[in-house]
């Protein structure tokens, strides 16, 4: 085994950073991950659609629960996603993992985007449906970790917060252009040809951003950590064996975290569009626009939440996001009920925001946690648990509680519960901003 490079310690996985280096990995990593996170949201923003279009129309209500099953179980491939791509970053490199995620996601994408509907194929086409959601939750499990600890690795300590969220804000960026997407194709064709053909257009534009994506990413070297794994012949064979022997408190705190952050994600930037057409009485158009006005401020607001997480440390930020969510969350949903778009907007606005106040610390945390030898892996495990039990579900629980106890309040009160178990999480963290990253 030879000696560690100078620039990198045995203890340490800090690199030697290049600034122009760095700018080229961020940039990959945001521009993989707005491809990303494009292809994932259509989907829950044409849930209406789509329930019309690959589900039998005898009850609207049951199909659109439909298809919200088909939304929520992708998320339960995300695990083996996390264990599948988390083995090929930590084994042979987090370039080739992220190059392999962002290929299946586009070529899903695509193959939706030119499934036959119910009307032709009848229940063939939820089932091909359902494959290619398979597909792509197998291949998002292996992304917004795997970026962070690309970016994590080849960043300077004290901006650290700050470069990891640009995977963050890259989520967002693709949610935001998933939104404005489908609310121009809302807007501009005819319900009617919605419904058989203009649903398409959002989906097959995946193929071409993908092949934009897969040909920057591949281009960069890899990490400087995963270098020097490589030549001091520090890489595990079995990653995930190694994160399940040695760094189970880990992997719990990541799960702890994303109770909250998972299904907050997706009820502030998915759920609350059907939310707002469903209990608010919008249109399927005016609940998109809504959504992305949502969209655009929570971009924002990421940013300044990781620079201030840089600042005073990763816990305090983490925390107001989670009280935030314990405080507001029965307000958000009363005020989304309104029939004036302006307090709707602002109880969106709330969700929104302490969703994105902890998206702004969480990456940089979670890459603090494991040792490069088993980052991708650790990180993605329990960041695709959490997701899969609390995240993709979250949209057809929120839906069956309403339809169930007749509230339209019911969701609150499971974001106020988990709310609660992500602050007992938090106080559990060290604090390890501006802390070096472990090599092993």
């Amino acid at each position: 085994m030879s000696d560690t490079p100078s620039a990198v310690p045995a203890s340490s996985s800090r690199p030697d950073v290049d600034p122009a280096a760095t700018r080229r990995v961020v940039r990959a990593g945001t521009i993989g991950t707005v491809i990303e996170y494009y292809d994932f949201g259509l989907y829950g923003y044409t849930a209406t659609v789509l329930a019309r279009v690959f589900f039998s129309d005898e009850n609207p209500t049951t199909a659109l629960l439909s298809s919200l099953i088909v939304f929520g179980v992708a998320f339960f491939m995300r695990p083996l996603g996390g264990v599948v791509f988390g083995h090929i970053g930590d084994r042979f490199g987090r370039k080739h993992a992220l190059a392999l995620t962002i290929i299946g996601m586009c070529a899903a994408t695509f193959l939706i985007g030119i499934l036959p509907g119910y009307g032709a194929i009848g229940i063939a086409a939820p089932v091909l449906l359902l494959l290619a959601r398979l597909v792509q939750g197998v291949c998002a499990g292996g992304e917004l970790g795997g970026a962070a600890a690309y970016i994590a690795e080849s960043s300077p300590e004290n901006r650290r917060g700050f470069l990891t969220s640009m995977t963050q804000l890259g989520s967002m960026v693709g949610l935001v252009g998933a939104s404005l997407i489908v609310a121009v194709v809302t807007w501009a064709v005819p319900v009617d040809q919605l419904d058989s053909w203009g649903w398409r257009i959002p989906f097959l534009v995946a193929l071409p951003l993908g092949l934009v994506g897969l040909y920057i990413r591949y281009r960069l070297a890899d990490s400087p950590a995963f270098q020097a794994m490589s030549k001091t012949e520090k890489v595990v064979s079995t990653p995930l064996l190694t994160v399940v022997k040695r760094h189970r408190a880990g992997v719990l705190k990541v799960i702890g975290i994303n109770v909250l952050a998972a299904p907050g994600y997706y009820i502030a930037f998915v759920y609350s569009s059907i939310f707002l057409q469903g209990q608010g009485g919008y249109s399927t158009s005016a609940a998109t626009w809504m959504t992305t006005i949502s969209l655009l401020v929570a971009t924002g607001v990421i940013p300044v939440a990781a620079l201030v997480c840089d600042r005073v440390g990763r816990k305090p930020v983490l925390m107001a996001g989670s009280v935030g969510f314990a405080v507001l969350a029965f307000p958000a949903f009363l005020f989304m009920q309104s029939d004036t778009p302006a307090v709707a907007i602002l109880g969106q606005l709330m969700l929104a925001i302490c969703e994105a106040v902890m998206m702004g610390a969480m990456l940089a945390t979670l890459v603090e946690l494991f040792p490069a030898t088993v980052r991708y892996t650790g990180i993605a495990l329990g960041f695709n648990l959490a997701h899969a039990v609390f995240g993709g579900t979250a949209p057809y629980v929120s839906a069956w509680l309403i339809s169930t106890t007749g509230s339209a309040m019911a969701p609150a009160w499971t974001v106020i519960a988990v709310a609660l178990v992500a602050i007992a999480t938090i106080l559990t963290l060290e604090e390890t901003s501006r802390k070096p990253l472990r090599l092993v």
